[in-house]
């Protein structure tokens, strides 16, 4: 009996010592040979969270609806606008700009749409989709039960990521498409009336407006990743788009400072307009492109904030 007792104890001494050993290594991140984690049958981890799930609860969502209609009512408005007043009597001068041309045909009525809601307008969906996603997650208590579902951590913000990217890309595709079918019902398709003079034919103009709705969506990547990177900080869902919004804010306002000079141009707000080389005879790049590396550099600092902040987050809502 007690050979018996002896030996038992020694296991339990042995089994006491593996366990300890085991959690030291995995503390210290060891090179020790590590056992299988043990997972559900049939589970995998690249399945969880799937893009038409979460798309589809992103556009059940209410504020979908609302920025979607908002969006869709913007090209009547203006053409009220128009047929109401005088497209040409605010300018006060002999100098032709965008908006005096909108009234020409469907591809300058949709020019005109973008010109005036890419200053803000524009930017507030794309806040709202980036800025909302995680954090109202986490304002309905519902963040730490996805993850332990369990969804890893980098694919839910990578499904999230995703869809926000594409209703953003959808609602910066939407105005200029209703718009142009609301300009061309309204003055007829032809052209792009430029403002220094001479048209650019259909096909053409075609092609300009492609490139400035991309631009557009790029110079908007940092709004998107402020949004996002603050959306992964709180957990109040109008603090993080109200942040994104703000901040662009600031910065169309330090662009007005001249005073600034040459400081100007590591601000964003300062190439958002760089668009409008594109409705001219000759196309430019060169400020597009400067905006565009700006922007891009922006965002990937931001976005790796977000996944390397959120992966270390200590999530309890």
């Amino acid at each position: 009996m007690s050979t018996l007792a002896d030996r038992a104890e020694e296991r339990e001494e042995r089994a006491g010592s593996e366990g300890r050993e085991g959690r030291a290594e995995e503390r210290a991140g060891g090179g020790g040979s590590a056992r299988p984690v043990e997972v559900a049958d049939g589970y995998r981890a690249g399945r969880t969270l799937p893009l038409r799930v979460e798309l589809v609860r992103q556009l059940k969502r209410r504020r979908t609806m609302v920025m979607g209609g908002l969006l869709l009512a913007l090209p009547f408005i203006l053409l009220i606008a128009f047929q109401v007043g005088d497209p040409g009597g605010g300018n006060g001068s002999q100098r032709i700009n965008l908006m005096d041309t909108a009234t020409t045909s469907g591809a300058n009525f949709a020019a005109v749409n973008l010109f005036a809601s890419a200053g803000f307008l524009l930017v507030i969906p794309v806040a709202l989709f980036f800025g909302d996603t995680v954090a109202s997650e986490a304002s309905w208590s519902s963040l730490r039960y996805l993850l332990a579902a369990p969804v890893p951590r980098a694919r839910l913000l990578w499904s999230k990521l995703a869809v926000a990217f594409g209703l953003s890309l959808a609602a910066l595709v939407l105005l200029p498409l209703v718009a142009l079918a609301v300009g061309t019902a309204a003055y007829g398709w032809g052209p792009l009336q430029l403002p220094v003079g001479g048209t650019l034919p259909v096909g053409t103009a075609a092609q300009r407006l492609l490139i400035i709705v991309a631009y557009i969506l790029v110079s908007q990547l940092i709004t998107a990743a402020l949004a996002f990177w603050l959306s992964t900080k709180t957990d109040a869902p109008l603090g993080a788009v109200g942040g994104a919004v703000g901040l662009t804010i600031i910065g169309n306002v330090l662009d007005e400072v001249t005073a600034l000079g040459d400081w100007r141009h590591f601000v964003p707000a300062h190439w958002q307009y760089a668009w409008l080389d594109a409705v001219q005879p000759q196309l430019d790049w060169s400020d597009m492109i400067q905006g565009t590396s700006l922007s891009v550099t922006y965002a990937m600092v931001l976005f790796a904030l977000a996944f390397r902040g959120f992966a270390r987050k200590d999530v309890v809502s």
